[in-house]
């Protein structure tokens, strides 16, 4: 197909016309050229296809209603992910939709974020492999995804208008990498821009974000396409980089680009740039044919696969798994009303529905049940559903509380005001307990709730999250032992919520939220505040135990372009097989700028029958061990050394391995006329050129100041150096001044003339 040929034979109306949609869910075919339309659907757990393109919220067509996001991390199983993302295509295919709009890869700034369920991690580098896993999986298909939210939709709170004020490293270093790291590694066919703004410009328009970063530095391929509704200015957002407005039929927008291109506002050649996006994406999605049906029965056990591999046991005192001939009371609306996947778009018709109380029947033919709801589906506090539910609790053997949490406090649309549960199911959880010691706690939620008032009084708890139209089936798996639980936390459980660290700058008003915690989110800042939280990034129990052995390292000694390897061998030393997630962090000893204590930079996931032992190897590359420094305005390594951390979780690290690294970049000199005397010693060229002169005003701060008078000063006669050092933050034309008189030249001039020699060597 010669797209280019087409783009010649286009009027201007149809180009403008093509870059919105034709409905809510398709792009404007033009018949007399050849090009179809293209059709769309909600995702990313599952396939949201109306029958009608030209409705938005109608009931769609039965899919697969997979696990969200947040259990999807869970499982730190990119294979697993992939496969996922090839049974997402299949029913696309089904369905007759070329671009499933997913997946988000947004970071959980806060665990107050009411879509936080939609997204994977509070870690950049998690997310993006679990991003980019799922994009391939469904791409080798021949289906589209969108990559969404770009960039920095982190909150509900005003999330159409709200401008996130955003560092440039934090961005670079955060909000970013997820997304890089998907385009790099996945290219998928469309990338959605944010409602909010970023730094004062909406992401719909945004030059630096779509245009420089996204395409230009990243290298993305496909059409960027805006979220429904998100565009205020059609012609500034083509300027900045949205290709495809939607949704549509919107004649108004047509006829405004159409006017641009016509007194000259708009360049057409940036119009044909976005039109030839578009039609290669829409080219390529006409390639795979859409007919057929899928295996439900198949996608339904893989539903229930992901959920049973990203369900977390938090707490087991030894109680878990159950046995069969034990009398269990099953306490929990959620058990006979599964909570498996959250408000909004993203809200999918199930094919089929694994109930929680019949799978757990099912399991323990010889187990005697009772059940009680335990709390209403409002918010209302009814003590006679908690009566219930003790009377039920005192005489069984074990009490099995199913807990959702509702959603009314958790939903797209909204953030949620708090990290509890509802006070019913609080009270709920402490009346039980309060009579029956074998308490077992089995969540169903999308974000972290606070456990401190009752989680010591309860013998186990399992997050089973949002966890899909199987989950029911999963959860009993676990359990009763049939699946061992091998999920860990991709977000930190923080003890309350004063102790999160947007805490505050969170929401923000009027009209800015203001990324005040910089780098420090989730791990970051617990580690950097050494504050204790309920579970850690990286956590999840098993019935089983690992442990963790000769840890190797390619090299001791490397360049930053050739990378690391690092190996462990973990062996299971408990009695059931079971799986084991490793997980990479790195710590750098000394660096230019701060840095996070330690970042995940690398995991695995192995499967490991009682008493066997496997390596596990993994590769770290430059990007590992590099920051982005804002004034070269690039990654950078420095020379030094760093300590590979090698853990079961971020709080639990087993091996520890020092490293040394070489730096082969050759940096640009960034000192100017305001670098002061310590960024002067930093910089290689500087401190050549300037280390002479700094070791004379040195020698006359110690005569100036009676630095070698040990007998007035102490011993150690440093008080010369004292001085150099509340010197060596002042710029150093700023320290020049007060010696001006005995200078040769002015100081302005003489570090003007370092600077000249620096920038010339």
């Amino acid at each position: 197909m010669n797209i280019q040929s087409i783009i010649e034979q286009m009027t201007l109306e149809e180009k403008a016309a093509l870059c919105t949609g034709a409905s809510a869910w398709t792009t404007t075919p033009i018949e007399r050229l050849g090009v179809p339309e293209m059709i769309v659907s909600d995702g990313p757990h599952g396939v949201r296809r109306v029958p009608n393109v030209h409705e938005v919220a109608a009931t769609s067509f039965p899919a697969t209603c997979f696990p969200t996001a947040s259990c999807l991390a869970s499982t730190w199983d990119t294979a697993l992910i992939y496969q996922m993302g090839e049974a997402l295509a299949e029913e696309c295919i089904a369905l007759n939709v070329d671009v499933l709009l997913g997946p988000g890869a947004n970071m959980k700034r806060s665990p107050l974020g009411g879509r936080n369920f939609e997204y994977f991690s509070e870690d950049p580098y998690l997310a993006g492999e679990m991003a980019a896993s799922m994009i391939n999986g469904v791409q080798s298909k021949g289906v589209g995804t969108s990559l969404k939210h770009f960039t920095a939709n982190n909150q509900e709170f005003q999330r159409f208008s709200i401008s996130a004020e955003v560092d440039e490293r934090t961005l670079r270093e955060i909000y970013l990498p997820a997304f890089e790291k998907a385009v790099k590694q996945a290219q998928p066919w469309t990338v959605m821009c944010a409602y909010n703004k970023v730094n004062g410009t909406f992401a719909s328009q945004h030059d630096y974000l779509l245009n420089q970063i996204l395409k230009d530095e990243w290298g993305f391929e496909g059409l960027v396409v805006s979220d429904w509704g998100a565009v205020r200015d059609r012609v500034a957002a083509l300027k900045g980089g949205l290709d495809w407005e939607m949704p549509g039929p919107q004649e108004r927008r047509v006829k405004e680009v159409v006017a641009a291109v016509t007194s000259g506002n708009l360049d057409e050649a940036v119009l044909n740039e976005s039109v030839r996006r578009i039609l290669r994406i829409v080219f390529m999605a006409a390639e795979t044919p859409k007919a057929g049906t899928f295996d439900v029965d198949a996608h339904h056990a893989l539903a229930q696969h992901i959920a049973s591999e990203g369900m977390i046991l938090l707490k087991n005192n030894g109680l878990l798994p159950l046995k069969d001939q034990q009398q269990i009371a099953v306490i929990g609306r959620s058990a006979e009303h599964a909570h498996f996947q959250g408000g909004g778009s993203s809200h999918i018709n199930p094919t089929k529905v694994a109930m929680p109380f019949n799978e757990l029947k099912a399991r323990a033919e010889e187990a005697e049940f009772t059940y009680a709801a335990g709390y209403p589906t409002d918010n209302s506090f009814r003590q006679d559903m908690i009566d219930e539910a003790v009377t039920l609790a005192q005489t069984a053997d074990v009490a099995l509380l199913y807990i959702a949490l509702p959603s009314f406090k958790e939903s797209e649309g909204y953030d949620r005001k708090d990290l509890d549960l509802t006070s019913q199911q609080i009270a709920l959880i402490k009346a039980v307990s309060a009579v029956q010691l074998n308490t077992v706690v089995v969540l169903n939620n999308g974000a972290p709730v606070v456990m401190r008032d009752w989680v010591h009084d309860v013998a186990a708890v399992l997050e089973g999250w949002m966890m899909g139209q199987a989950g029911g089936a999963a959860i009993a798996d676990v359990l009763y032992g049939k699946v061992n639980p091998s999920g860990k936390l991709a977000e930190t459980f923080p003890a309350r919520l004063a102790d999160t660290p947007a805490h505050l700058n969170w929401p923000g008003g009027a009209g800015e939220v203001r990324y005040g915690e910089g780098l420090f989110i989730g791990y970051r800042y617990y580690d950097a505040k050494q504050m204790p939280v309920q579970f850690p990034f990286g956590y999840g129990l098993s019935y089983t135990s690992f442990a963790y052995s000769n840890p190797q390292v390619s090299a001791t000694h490397f360049k930053d372009v050739a990378g690391v390897t690092v190996s462990v061998d973990v062996t299971n030393t408990g009695g059931m097989a079971g799986k084991e997630i490793v997980q990479v962090y790195v710590h750098d000893h000394v660096a230019g700028l701060v840095r996070p204590f330690k970042e995940l930079k690398g995991f695995a996931k192995v499967a490991l029958e009682p008493g066997e032992t496997k390596t596990v190897t993994i590769h770290l590359d430059f990007r590992a061990f590099a920051y982005y420094h804002p004034e070269y305005k690039q990654w950078i390594t420095e020379d030094g050394q760093f300590n590979l951390l090698i853990g079961s979780s971020a709080a639990d690290i087993r091996q520890t391995i020092t490293v040394t690294l070489e730096s082969t970049l050759n940096l640009p000199c960034i000192l100017d006329m305001e670098s002061t005397i310590r960024e002067w010693m930093a910089d290689p060229r500087g401190q050549a050129i300037f280390g002479p002169f700094y070791a004379q005003m040195e020698a006359e701060a110690r005569k100036a100041f009676g630095g070698d008078d040990n007998e007035r000063y102490g011993t150690e006669g440093a008080i010369g150096m004292d001085i150099m050092e509340m010197f060596s933050d002042m710029p150093l034309v700023s320290v020049l001044m007060f010696q001006k008189d005995a200078l040769p030249m002015h100081p302005e001039d003489l570090v003007a003339g370092l600077l000249q020699q620096v920038h010339a060597a």
